[in-house]
């Protein structure tokens, strides 16, 4: 099977030019699903850290970037919403987050945000033993001895070294979320509003914002808290270089 993929059908979510040249590399298997971005367009496309998958791969193996605090040594390993970047020798940290128009983009964080990452509950279910599993956005489950309190939708935050949760943040009205898809993707406002639709169709929401209020879909936001709300003008997306 091909480790390449045509640039034109790549997921939106991509931080890639699609018209530059034909073929990009593939993501290989891990959480994210399709919308995972190989690690080596990060740092090749977004980053400029590298020129080539050659030169990925040597940075990778030198053991020094970091991905959710672990060391990652395969260049299509997927990143997606919400993963922590570590660059250990540069003493630089990235959390993954969308750009307006749904791109992936990498805003700069401190230390301390880097030792844990968000989660948005997909899924809740009962194991063996009376403990609950949690599963996150991107495939990870994460188990808890008391699953009442943790709802599908929720948001918890996870500590990469002992993937304890830290923190919980209820989806409900009056939450603050933001968009990941959608023609609203990049904002964050509050939550006013969650319609139940009957049948078969999706749940829709009302976000609230300080200049007016956008309507989405229930899958499109995710909770967070103010320390997503930060200045993020510094963010880093795509720098457009071939492959």
């Amino acid at each position: 099977m091909s480790n390449h993929q045509k640039r034109l059908s790549v997921p939106n979510s991509w931080p890639i030019e699609r018209k530059e040249s034909t073929f990009t590399i593939k993501a290989g298997a891990g959480p994210h699903g399709e919308a995972g971005v190989p690690l080596v367009i990060v740092l090749r496309d977004v980053l400029g850290y590298v020129d080539s998958v050659k030169e990925a791969r040597y940075a990778l193996n030198e053991g020094t970037v970091l991905v959710n605090g672990h060391k990652s040594v395969d260049h299509r390993r997927p990143i997606g919403m919400f993963d922590i970047l570590a660059f250990t020798q540069r003493d630089e940290y990235y959390r993954v987050f969308p750009d307006e128009g749904g791109r992936l983009a990498l805003t700069p964080i401190d230390a301390d945000s880097a030792a844990s990452r968000l989660g948005k509950i997909a899924g809740k279910r009962q194991v063996s033993g009376g403990a609950f599993q949690l599963q996150l956005h991107d495939g990870t489950n994460v188990r808890v001895e008391e699953g009442s309190e943790y709802g599908t939708n929720d948001s918890v935050v996870v500590d990469n070294e002992s993937k304890e949760i830290v923190a919980h943040f209820a989806y409900e009205e009056g939450a603050l979320v933001t968009a990941i898809a959608g023609s609203h993707a990049g904002e964050i406002g509050t939550l006013a509003e969650i319609t139940v639709t009957a049948g078969s169709g999706p749940n829709t929401v009302r976000v609230e914002q300080d200049d007016g209020e956008f309507e989405t879909v229930e899958d499109y936001v995710v909770v967070i808290d103010e320390n997503f709300t930060g200045d993020d003008e510094d963010a880093v997306t795509t720098t457009g270089d071939d492959e």
